[in-house]
């Protein structure tokens, strides 16, 4: 087998899972990007509310929904920007804060995982390193998949409620959130994919290893077998040599009356 076919995506599970992991991170980075997760849907004359993002808000003329400024806001600008100060109460409530947040963690955990799937891709399949980076690339896609659901279901429910955006029934979701809510869930086939992957190579391994010594101890039995068979016949000669002879038969007693020993004389049975 050739350097290159030994390197990273080796076979079809793992270049399928590297498809839809570049597919997905794509997805997740451009709704993360850009102000289009919450748009008004053009209906109404004058809208004060246009188009909002996870970190971009664009108005159009808007004043502090409690009328305690007079300053109006037009154009888009960063929402942690120093001009919306007087607005954060309004512009930033907690459910948007969860939303930044958790979609934070799922940009970061999509990083993580291409990074680590670029060292994937150089690293052989022989490396020791190998199911170790499986695991890692898809443990960060689960777990930034996890995120990036969470995300988008808070802002899915709260989003487009009446009383944050004003005009809400003339606002719908975009298509930068449309991206987000792929992104999140095809990040978790590859995930998954990565640590079947993992299992599966480890197993291999194991049964490799398991076959290697089973023919070396195959190998060691076959050449020992010359010296088994020797051993009976050595053993057989071992034990010709060092037989006990056989004890010589009795002369046999005659028939009859046993004879009785003559007075004063030795009997000597020869």
């Amino acid at each position: 087998m050739s350097n290159k076919s030994k390197m990273g995506a080796f076979n079809y599970c793992t270049r399928v899972a590297l498809c839809i992991s570049v597919l997905s991170v794509v997805f997740f980075v451009i709704a993360f990007s850009t102000p289009y997760w919450l748009v008004t849907d053009g209906r109404s004359q004058d809208p004060r509310f246009t188009n909002l993002g996870l970190w971009e808000v664009c108005f159009n003329n808007f004043q502090d929904i409690h009328r305690f400024f007079d300053n109006r806001f037009n154009g888009c600008m960063w929402v942690f920007e120093e001009e919306y100060y007087i607005i954060h109460d309004f512009l930033l409530p907690g459910f948007y804060i969860s939303v930044q947040l958790f979609a934070t963690l799922c940009f970061v955990m999509c990083l993580v995982a291409l990074l680590l799937t670029v060292a994937f891709l150089r690293t052989s399949r022989d490396d020791d390193r190998y199911i170790v980076l499986l695991l890692m690339i898809g443990s960060c896609q689960v777990v930034g998949s996890v995120f990036g659901f969470i995300a988008v279901v808070i802002f899915g429910a709260k989003g487009d409620s009446r009383d944050w955006m004003p005009g809400w029934q003339n606002n719908d979701m975009g298509w930068s959130f449309a991206l987000g809510v792929v992104g999140a869930v095809l990040l978790l086939p590859p995930g998954v994919l990565y640590m079947v992957e993992a299992r599966r190579e480890r197993y291999k391994r194991l049964n490799e290893i398991g076959n290697r010594e089973v023919s070396e101890f195959g190998d060691d039995y076959f050449q020992n077998q010359p010296q088994l068979v020797a051993m009976p016949i050595a053993s057989t000669q071992s034990q010709n040599v060092f037989a006990s002879e056989p004890s010589r038969p009795r002369r046999p007693q005659q028939s009859g009356t046993p004879i009785e020993p003559v007075q004063g004389r030795i009997q000597t049975d020869i």
